[in-house]
C-alpha cells in the first residue's frame, strides 16, 4: 500500500465551496495553527468530465488518503452522486472521518448524511482549532473508536481547553 498522508475533504461543491476555501485559507495563514495535505491537489478534474472519469480520479485521490473531513451544510444529506459515494468509499477503506457541521453543532444532527450515521465518525463544529484537534486526536486513536458504530463527539472540557467556549 502506498504511504497515506493526505486529507480528503468531502463537501457540497455547489453550496459549500466557501468552507473548503476557508480551510485552505487557514492552512495558508501564519496566525492559525491549521495544516493538512490536501488530497484534492492530486490529479485535476475538468468540468464536464463524465461520472466514471470523476470517480476514477477520486479513487486515485482516496488511495493517498489518511483521513477525511466531511463538511456538513444545509443540503449535504441530499447529495448522492458524489458525496454519498465518497463517504461510502472512505468507510469501506477504513478511513477515519471528521464530520464538521457548518451550523456550529458539536454533535450529529439532522443535516448529517444518512450513510454517515452510526459509522464511527466524530462530529465537530466548523472551527479550525477543533477540526485540527480531531485530525490529530481522533485520527491517531481511530483504532479505539473503529467498529463501535457510534456518532462520536468531544466533551465540553475539550472545547474549554482549546479556548472555544
Amino acid at each position: 500500500m502506498a504511504y497515506r498522508n493526505k486529507t480528503y475533504v468531502i463537501f457540497d461543491g455547489d453550496e459549500d465551496m466557501w468552507a473548503y476555501g476557508f480551510m485552505k485559507g487557514w492552512k495558508q495563514s501564519e496566525h492559525i495553527d491549521f495544516d493538512f495535505y490536501d488530497a484534492h491537489d492530486i490529479n485535476g478534474i475538468r468540468d464536464g468530465s463524465g461520472e466514471e472519469t470523476v470517480k476514477r480520479r477520486l479513487r486515485e485521490r482516496l488511495a493517498n488518503t489518511k483521513q477525511a473531513i466531511v463538511v456538513i451544510g444545509e443540503k449535504t444529506k441530499n447529495l448522492y452522486r458524489y458525496v454519498r459515494w465518497e463517504i461510502e468509499t472512505c468507510l469501506n477503506k477504513g478511513i477515519p472521518i471528521v464530520a464538521t457541521n457548518l451550523n456550529g453543532s458539536r454533535r450529529i444532527d439532522d443535516r448529517c448524511p444518512p450513510v454517515l450515521r452510526d459509522k464511527d465518525a466524530i462530529f465537530v463544529p466548523f472551527r479550525a482549532r477543533i477540526i485540527k484537534y480531531a485530525l490529530d486526536d481522533f485520527v491517531d486513536n481511530f483504532g479505539n473508536y473503529q467498529g463501535k458504530g457510534d456518532n462520536w463527539h468531544y466533551v465540553d472540557k475539550v472545547y474549554r481547553d482549546l479556548g472555544l467556549e
